[in-house]
């Protein structure tokens, strides 16, 4: 006999609150029963859409209604970065699991006391990086464990849109104290944690961020060069000014492999796959569109009923946010950092 769906609280209704309703919507393992947003009448409208109506949401504003309902069970936040600390603090004061939207923290102690209360507590702590759950991007990491690319030398990436570009002013995204350094937590922390993943603890960073073709506050173009403790670099790049573009590029001593999406996440369209093995030819290869973000939300929900663990680990989570905080240092001071 399947488990129940996990019933969940969605909490923030902007733009990737609504787009992982969407994909939760056709979600046989989790399900969406209340959503709390502070603009009630836009989301209220919103959820009388026709994509929406019938699914029977609950709807407030109050953040505190949605943890005191016995009926939740874990909440997914798609809220302004630097309120998910004390979200998370809250959820599992009230025994919920949590589904965080990137970045976790903005420093490593955040990251350290959001991983221990949830450990402690015997709760699931769920990432919102689902990059890890693209097809081409899960076979690399499967050929990486398994030694098919031998020793990991390099990395290069970069994720950019100009999404952004049409936000008011004053949104949250583009505050620099909630976004510092340019697009490096909306876009550049995916790569970030690839990279961790594959070569493990950063050591140092250089990076510098600027404001070349906007007016945005925390800069449009960031870049990050990185030396990792294991060995090996990574060139982490993005730009919230130019056309969409992604790009996710291993290079190991038996193979490497170039992985571009073909639009973004958002809206999947599949993803070019360019790859060679010592000895062999260049070879690329069309990946069919998949939903990343539902299959991540779905590993989660199976986390949190025990059929099978979370994928992203506690140490995964605290060096991606101790490598995020080295970055917004070294664009400050425009030095070499090292990553505590």
């Amino acid at each position: 006999m399947s488990a129940s769906p996990v019933r969940v609280a969605l909490i923030g209704f902007g733009w990737w609150g609504q787009k992982m309703l969407s994909v939760l919507a056709s979600a046989g393992e989790i399900r969406v029963i209340r959503v709390v947003e502070p603009a009630l009448e836009a989301a209220r409208a919103r959820l009388a859409d026709s994509a929406f109506a019938g699914l029977g949401i609950a709807l407030s504003a109050d953040y505190a209604e949605a943890l005191a309902d016995p009926a939740v069970e874990a909440v997914v936040l798609a809220t302004p970065h630097a309120l998910h600390e004390a979200q998370i603090a809250a959820a599992v004061a009230a025994g919920k699991h949590v589904f965080c939207e990137k970045p976790l923290a903005l420093t490593r102690a955040g990251a350290e006391r959001a991983v221990s209360l949830c450990q402690n507590a015997g709760l699931v702590l769920g990432m919102g990086h689902e990059r890890r759950w693209e097809p081409p991007i899960a076979d690399l990491l499967a050929r990486a464990d398994a030694g098919a690319l031998g020793r990991l030398h390099q990395i290069e990436a970069n994720f950019s849109h100009d999404k952004f570009l049409t936000l008011d002013r004053d949104n949250w995204r583009l505050n620099a104290d909630q976004a510092p350094a340019g697009g490096m937590t909306a876009t550049g922390i995916h790569l970030l944690d690839l990279a961790v993943r594959l070569l493990g603890p950063a050591e140092n960073v250089l990076c510098h961020c600027e404001q070349l073709s906007s007016d945005l506050p925390q800069g449009d173009t960031v870049a990050a060069y990185v030396k990792f403790k294991g060995g090996g670099t990574a060139y982490v790049s993005a730009s919230l000014a130019n056309p969409f573009m992604s790009r996710f590029t291993v290079y190991g001593a038996r193979g490497w492999v170039d992985i571009r999406d073909k639009a973004h996440v958002e809206a999947p369209a599949g993803w070019v796959v360019t790859s060679a093995v010592a000895g062999g030819e260049i070879t690329t290869a069309e990946v069919a569109p998949a939903e990343p973000v539902k299959d991540n939300l779905v590993a989660f929900a199976r986390a949190v009923r025990k059929t099978a663990p979370y994928p992203i680990t506690a140490a995964h989570l605290v060096n991606s946010i101790a490598l995020l905080e080295a970055i917004f240092a070294s664009a400050r001071s425009g030095r070499i950092e090292r990553v505590t």
